[in-house]
């Protein structure tokens, strides 16, 4: 294994980034609705709604984050949402998902001025769940993740 290389994802990466996003989305048991034209589409455009990071270890691709800038009145700032962050097989272990987190707030706190990082994990994702409490993330008590999709969209439209 060489040394592995975090940079940040460019518009001719989506393809590499859509394989990574669907590994991850068949490793925690989720339907995988991204493309790359779609990740090119909204990471890539006049407007991105993300940034993303690439691990690579020479030519392969070994880890990936995908964050987005939220910002909070309660904690009187911005912060950066990991909505995804996925390290191969192969490379876990290594303090490679740390190493992601740490250039995702890097790159949040030049950018945004990021004062908090913030993510969803699966209640029943053990291995991620110790992963992030050793890294000191604590749940949001009092809060509930809401979301609504396509047909509460529409209705939200409607009413």
């Amino acid at each position: 294994m060489t040394r592995i290389t975090i940079r940040r994802a460019e518009a001719e990466d989506t393809e590499r980034l859509n394989e990574a996003l669907s590994y991850l989305s068949g490793e925690i048991g989720d339907d995988h609705g991204g493309t790359a034209e779609l990740l090119r589409k909204a990471g890539f455009g006049d407007y991105p709604a993300f940034r993303a990071l690439l691990a690579e270890d020479g030519e392969a691709v070994v880890g990936a984050a995908l964050y987005s800038p939220v910002f909070s009145t309660v904690r009187a700032g911005a912060g950066v949402y990991v909505s995804d962050l996925w390290v191969s097989g192969a490379a876990r272990g290594q303090g490679l998902g740390k190493r992601l987190l740490q250039a995702v707030d890097a790159g949040a706190q030049a950018v945004w001025d990021a004062r908090f990082l913030k993510l969803v994990v699966y209640d029943d994702n053990e291995a991620a769940r110790g992963f992030y409490n050793r890294l000191g993330f604590v749940a949001s008590v009092g809060e509930t993740t809401l979301t609504l999709n396509d047909r509460g969209l529409s209705a939200l439209k409607d009413e």
